[in-house]
């Protein structure tokens, strides 16, 4: 196994982790991951991985994790000239360059799915990726034009368990709606409304999908007439909604287990 010492922050196969932010690599499908618990799963994974950017110390401490990986290059550096290269101060020691799975076709998914409607924050794609990973729910699907699973923010906070989700983007989410019920989906709305359902009394079809709204503005009418019914968690007088990623793993929860 042959390890690159870094000495040179410029060199062309470092260029990866100079763009290190959440949407820099969508043109060839590439990622950054970072953190060990992150990289660890990850490496675990399928995945394909293109590069490590690491100090001694942590190839020393998962050596296990790496050596039947077949990675093209295994870059060594200390923390402080990790720093310069990500241009800001960081309080781990790797950095993965991977390549995001393919995605998952809407006929390939699973019975159960949890779906976003314009979902604008990674750190709640991220946190919703976790939890469906958790209650064994592992069809994910999310909007075309919204953030990318597989961008830092959204993977870190998943501590890397978006790896274990089939993954699915659409572009019309009512199209695709139609498709889903068409294919024997029963969906759910998860909006605050006073028609909806208390989720203490929904009746549990066999395949369902599970659609999560926009953190400010929920789910349109529009959008709500073609699911088969909108429910909502019961909630003290007063207090108007949950955070979504909260809400998604309390109702993913109720609909998988009772």
């Amino acid at each position: 196994m042959k390890f690159i010492k870094v000495n040179d922050i410029n060199i062309p196969d470092l260029h990866i982790y100079h763009q290190f932010r959440d949407n820099a690599f969508t043109a060839d499908q590439s990622f950054v991951a970072d953190s060990p618990k992150v990289v660890n799963l990850l490496l675990a994974s399928d995945i394909t991985i293109q590069s490590i950017l690491a100090t001694e110390a942590y190839y020393t401490e998962f050596m296990h994790l790496i050596e039947n990986k077949n990675i093209p290059q295994l870059f060594v550096a200390s923390k402080e000239l990790m720093q310069k290269i990500v241009g800001h101060k960081i309080h781990h020691n790797v950095m993965m360059h991977g390549k995001r799975p393919s995605l998952t076709s809407l006929d390939k998914l699973d019975k159960h799915i949890i779906m976003l409607d314009e979902i604008s924050s990674t750190q709640n794609i991220g946190s919703i990726a976790r939890s469906a990973a958790a209650l064994g729910i592992h069809s994910y699907l999310l909007p075309t034009h919204g953030p990318h699973p597989y961008s830092r923010r959204a993977l870190r906070v998943s501590m890397g368990h978006i790896s274990m989700l089939k993954i699915s983007l659409y572009n019309n989410i009512i199209e695709t709606i139609k498709y889903l019920k068409k294919n024997g989906y029963y969906i759910y709305a998860a909006e605050v409304r006073d028609t909806a359902t208390p989720l203490s009394s929904v009746k549990v079809a066999e395949k369902w999908v599970l659609l999560m709204g926009h953190e400010g503005s929920g789910i349109s009418d529009e959008v709500l007439a073609h699911c088969d019914e909108v429910i909502q968690i019961e909630m003290e007088e007063g207090i108007k909604s949950f955070n979504v990623g909260i809400a998604a793993s309390i109702i993913m929860y109720s609909l998988k287990y009772t």
